[in-house]
């Protein structure tokens, strides 16, 4: 049996969370809380350097969720091809995956570290820059979406595993203004989605932890 360790508000542990649900793939999900504090203690001892989530498969630890993804479609492979067998579109895949984590989800991250301070000084400033970066990176998201379902076409791959998290948080962050519809109806599919939807009512109970105000929506 597959074991996940991670928390269910975590982005990133989200991500892999969809791709597991895409297939259906049986799992025990470690999620780390007060009552489970061994969790926390084996997810440390095979991966020290402490980032999550954290896949144990048999005696093989496997971090990164873009890594952790691919593994899955390796060893573990469902009904839904998560990676292109084409290679020269599972590129567009990777690269789309990387842009969601690098240029969306990592100023999330900015804006929420800021926030974790307690400084209302770099609280305003870690906002201020993610709105910029943001604003950036979803007037590019936005030209890419024509004529698109997700991502990179007609079919939900590794990309959308990572998009739908970090355009979840990031509209809580930075919000996804009129002038990006296409992107806006984009982020609607990714909610609606079955995988990602279960991923987001698991973590529901917990959105109080957002250090920048969960808003009353989605």
């Amino acid at each position: 049996m597959l074991a996940l360790y991670g928390h269910p508000f975590s982005s990133y542990t989200q991500k892999v969370l969809v791709a597991l649900y895409e297939n259906g793939t049986p799992f025990e999900f470690r999620a780390f809380g007060p009552d489970t504090p061994e969790h926390a203690a084996e997810w440390l001892r095979r991966w020290p350097l402490a980032k999550f989530p954290l896949l144990v498969d048999g005696e093989r630890s496997v971090v990164e969720t873009s890594i952790i993804i691919e593994h899955l479609q390796l060893e573990h492979p469902g009904p839904v091809r998560l990676l292109p067998a084409d290679p020269r579109a599972a590129l567009d895949v990777r690269f789309f995956d990387r842009f969601f984590d690098l240029h969306v989800m990592n100023w999330v991250q900015h804006a929420v570290n800021a926030a974790l301070t307690g400084d209302v000084s770099k609280r305003q400033e870690g906002v201020a820059l993610a709105a910029q970066k943001l604003e950036v990176a979803y007037a590019w998201l936005e030209a890419q979406m024509a004529d698109k379902t997700w991502a990179t076409g007609a079919d939900f791959t590794m990309a959308d595993c990572a998009a739908a998290p970090s355009l979840f948080y990031a509209d809580w962050t930075h919000r996804i203004s009129d002038a990006f519809p296409l992107l806006h109806a984009y982020r609607a599919r990714l909610l609606a989605r079955p995988s990602f939807a279960r991923a987001v009512e698991e973590a529901r109970p917990l959105r109080s932890l957002f250090p920048l105000g969960a808003p009353d929506r989605d």
